[in-house]
């Protein structure tokens, strides 16, 4: 399988990356263990988490999704075949912080539960804009210098913030994101391809969007408000696609997998995958059934007349 290079890091990952936020969660731990085998066993390198995961659930307090890789990393012994990415800076109850001192702490928190010595690819998950990005950039600087952390990577910065930090890094001569991890699919391009694009092309920087398949909405298994309310975790979220434009995006959907001979989310994720910039999306299973389907997408190629029949409908 042809590997990506994740911005000028040196890390490359195969063209689909696994979400980790399923596990110990909607995925309990025997279920993301044999889908993590899979995923791997498949030929697929990139699995991406936060140590925030699954703090949203009853009874949780984050670092489940962490925990269960690392027992995973233990037992399977595949800790030298993952590119493993994780976050911070997200509300572990000391709200969105991403304070030099706070990020050193988290580091370390983290380490501890993915069992591993570096991380690969450490994320800026959530932005704090009252802490200067230069002292979040000199953690980093701290943790890549002793070897805990390999490249650094954002997610949910404004782009004046992203920018800023990649001037900051060239200034004081730091490392500096080499990734970004934005909210982008066929249902929220305009984001990503107004703000984001620019940036990442004019910087180098690789892409792995979150979200990949619209919280569920393009797998086509959510035709109806009915169809949502049967998902308690992600009906709120998909209800709000149910509109005349997610409906034509369905279709088209449609249409294409029935040419390709494929489903909705390999013809989504193969989308997301020939837009210009896109290094890997994420995507989660919770069963085997669901990872053996989305791992198909990246030998799909759509044609002209297929990406222009999904942009269309999604303009």
């Amino acid at each position: 399988m042809q590997l990506r290079p994740l911005g000028r890091s040196g890390l490359q990952i195969a063209p689909l990356m696994l979400g980790g936020n399923v596990f110990g969660w909607s995925a309990d731990e025997k279920t993301s263990f044999a889908i993590l085998d899979a995923f791997v066993d498949a030929g697929f390198n990139a699995v991406d988490t936060a140590d925030s995961y699954s703090r949203w659930a009853p009874g949780h307090s984050g670092g489940e999704s962490e925990t269960v890789i690392g027992r995973w990393f233990k037992q399977s012994g595949k800790r030298d075949k993952v590119v493993i990415a994780t976050k911070v800076g997200s509300d572990m109850g000391e709200g969105k912080c991403v304070r030099k001192d706070y990020i050193l702490r988290s580091t370390e928190a983290s380490l501890k539960r993915l069992q591993v010595d570096c991380i690969d690819l450490y994320q800026t998950h959530f932005d704090n804009e009252e802490t200067p990005v230069e002292e979040t950039l000199e953690a980093y600087a701290q943790l890549i210098k002793a070897g805990k952390v390999r490249a650094i990577g954002a997610s949910n910065l404004t782009p004046a913030r992203l920018t800023a930090s990649l001037a900051a890094s060239a200034k004081l001569g730091v490392p500096r994101y080499e990734t970004l991890q934005p909210l982008y699919n066929l249902v929220e391009r305009s984001g990503f391809e107004t703000d984001y694009l620019p940036i990442v092309r004019e910087h180098g920087l690789g892409v792995i969007p979150f979200y990949a398949l619209a919280a569920g909405f393009l797998t086509g298994k959510y035709r109806t408000e009915a169809d949502a309310r049967k998902n308690a975790a992600r009906g709120g979220k998909v209800k709000g696609y149910l509109n005349p434009r997610g409906v034509a995006i369905l279709d088209a959907l449609d249409q294409v997998a029935s040419r390709q001979h494929a489903t909705p989310a390999q013809i989504a994720l193969a989308w997301l995958l020939a837009k210009p910039g896109v290094t890997a999306p994420i995507a989660s299973a919770t069963s085997l059934e669901q990872l053996k389907d989305i791992l198909k997408a990246p030998a799909l190629k759509l044609s002209a007349e297929d990406i222009a029949a999904l942009d269309q409908a999604s303009a």
